[in-house]
């Protein structure tokens, strides 16, 4: 190929060819254009090909084997962008880099490059992308980087860096990813002047958020600060209108919440401010552990049925993903009275919390992104993500059983999670409009009544979970017509009568309808047309055990604690009432002889 001198594009990425690129190509001057990504190249890479005069792009020689670079390298004006990334690069920073003075793109992700943040960096003042993430780097960083007057985002993810968050002054910088790392100190103090951040990643760090801070970011669209050291909500965000994805999930928020969060009139739940971020697209709220009682958001007021009615629902009219689940919500959910009230919610998830009362069956009929959803008649399956910014949402879901880690959402996948609360009554028949709903999950409930025919109109619906309430009647033929369903519970309810047969229902095992004594028929061993008595029945038993509630209970304690209270009144007033006496004598008549020892010593 030395004989191609005229060669200005070559490609040669996406085959198998392995070994070290050849010492010299002095021939190939011309060249513009150079793509070697993914083969099995390797040794070190040469350095002719940081100097070849018209290559303005080192972009391609991703995905190989190569092992290191030259120890030297000569100035070349021309090349401005270098990816060296997913390699085998080993060892401190490749010092030789910084004299390609004119560098605008700096890419060195997923290598094992050891070491403190290399302060050389710093000279390359016409860098706007650096990337060093997936490394092995460690150390604070930079306290100042004001020589970088040009850098638009930063990726330092997924290192050992430590120390407190710098303060710098780098007005063009609009995304920032410093998650994975072991930085501390205190939020957003230390980036009070990085005011064009769209996009702002500290999860997985120990930082704190300072008090008494009043930050405006007038552009910020995404902020994570999962799995932090976080014990109260980010109160600068009164100040943030632009947001769009907020994860505080997994930290330690507890207690109560300051007054200065807003005007509300009580304490204790999640601030109004996040009704005013009308670009909210996600609120992840969620907590990991749910075995760690100090990373739960503890409410003791009705936080669903104020702010559906005052806050949320009346402003945050783009928000998609709405994550509530593992915490300690508790009270009623009301009907929400707002014109909104998420009409492009997409994902609504309150499941493993305390909350009560019926389903909110008028807010389901508000739900409009799931009554139909924008591309699903195209067949493209495309993914939540901002238009400018890389972030993609990802979810944990509960589907068949088991819980499901999603790292892209669909946009066509609509998911209602309810399960693990107190909720009461019947099914609400307004779910029958959620066409395009893709999971339903009431399950660990204490709903009653017949399932609804209706839902058997829910012709996208692919699961289905009802199981551990209080259900009871037959299982309608209607939810036959479910095409797609490829997963039903029933389980431990109080059913009756023989179970559907379908194509979608033959596929169903035993344990999708254990528990209710009074089904029959396949896949079941009871026959229909058979009785049992070796049992009280259910409808029976339901009904006479029903009245045994915590409620009951209080009653007649109560009433019992009354009648005692008169009754040993009348005992200490009469001295021994001797109707009373004879009364408990003939209940008890071996308390009426004395220990002999006590009446010997009363003898004396």
């Amino acid at each position: 190929m030395s004989n191609l001198t005229h060669l200005q594009q070559l490609d040669l990425s996406s085959n198998s060819l392995c070994g070290p690129l050849p010492h010299n190509a002095s021939n190939h001057q011309k060249l513009t254009q150079l793509d070697l990504y993914d083969n099995l190249l390797n040794g070190t890479i040469p350095s002719w090909l940081f100097s070849l005069h018209l290559l303005r792009s080192l972009l391609s020689l991703s995905r190989n084997q190569f092992s290191g670079l030259p120890d030297e390298l000569k100035t070349n004006p021309a090349l401005i962008e270098v990816d060296l990334s997913n390699k085998q690069l080993s060892g401190s920073f490749p010092q030789s880099l910084v004299n390609l003075t004119n560098l605008e793109t700096l890419d060195l992700s997923s290598n094992n490059i050891t070491g403190p943040f290399p302060a050389s960096i710093l000279s390359l003042t016409h860098l706007e992308y650096l990337d060093l993430s997936s490394n092995s780097l460690s150390g604070p960083l930079p306290s100042n980087a004001s020589m970088l007057q040009k850098l638009i985002s930063v990726d330092l993810s997924y290192n050992s860096l430590n120390g407190t968050i710098p303060s710098w002054n780098l007005p063009l910088l609009s995304l920032l990813w410093l998650h994975y790392n072991q930085l501390s100190g205190s939020f957003p103090q230390s980036l009070v002047n990085l005011t064009n951040l769209v996009y702002l990643d500290l999860s997985s760090n120990n930082i704190t958020i300072a008090e008494g801070i009043n930050i405006t970011f007038p552009c910020l669209e995404v902020l994570q600060l999962s799995s932090c050291e976080l014990k109260d909500f980010p109160h600068f965000l009164t100040n943030v209108k632009t947001l769009q994805v907020l994860d505080i999930s997994n930290n330690k928020i507890c207690g109560q919440i300051p007054n200065w969060f807003s005007s509300m009139s009580f304490s204790n739940s999640i601030p109004s401010c996040l009704g005013s971020m009308a670009n909210l697209t996600v609120l992840d709220l969620k907590k990991e552990q749910p075995h760690r009682e100090s990373s739960s958001i503890m409410c003791t007021e009705h936080f669903i049925e104020y702010h559906c009615r005052k806050c949320l629902a009346r402003n945050l009219e783009e928000l998609q993903v709405l994550i509530l689940k593992s915490n300690k919500f508790h009270g009623p959910t009301s009907t929400c009275q707002t014109k909104f009230c998420f009409p492009k919610l997409r994902i609504f998830d309150l499941s493993c919390n305390e909350l009560s009362g019926s389903l909110p069956a008028k807010v389901f009929r508000n739900f409009k992104a799931m009554i139909k959803l924008d591309g699903e008649d195209t067949g493209e399956i495309e993914y939540m993500k901002l238009s400018d910014t890389s972030y993609e949402d990802s979810v944990s879901l509960v589907i068949k059983g088991q819980v499901i880690e999603l790292q892209r959402i669909s946009t066509i996948m609509t998911t209602i999670d309810l399960s693990s609360n107190h909720f009461e009554g019947v099914i609400p028949e307004t779910l029958k409009d959620l066409s395009s709903l893709w999971l339903l999950n009431l399950s660990h409930n204490n709903l009653i009544g017949h399932i609804p025919m209706e839902l058997g109109q829910l012709n996208k619906l692919e699961a289905l979970d009802l199981s551990w309430n209080r259900l009871t009647g037959k299982i309608p033929q209607e939810l036959t017509r479910m095409n797609f369903l490829a997963f039903l519970n029933v389980s431990q309810n109080h059913l009756v009568g023989p179970i559907p047969h379908s194509l979608q229902f033959n596929t169903f095992e035993n344990d999708s309808y254990g528990g209710n004594l009074d089904l029959c028929g396949p896949p079941l061993s009871k026959q229909c047309g058979t009785s049992d008595s070796s049992h009280v029945p259910q409808a029976l038993e339901s009904y006479f055990f029903s009245g045994f509630t915590w409620e009951s209970v209080v009653i007649g304690y109560s009433f019992g604690l009354v009648v005692e209270t008169i009754m040993w009144s009348l005992m200490f007033k009469y001295r021994k009432p001797k109707w009373l006496v004879e009364f408990f004598d003939g209940l008890m008549p071996q308390k009426r002889r004395r220990p002999k020892k006590r009446a010997q010593r009363q003898q004396t």
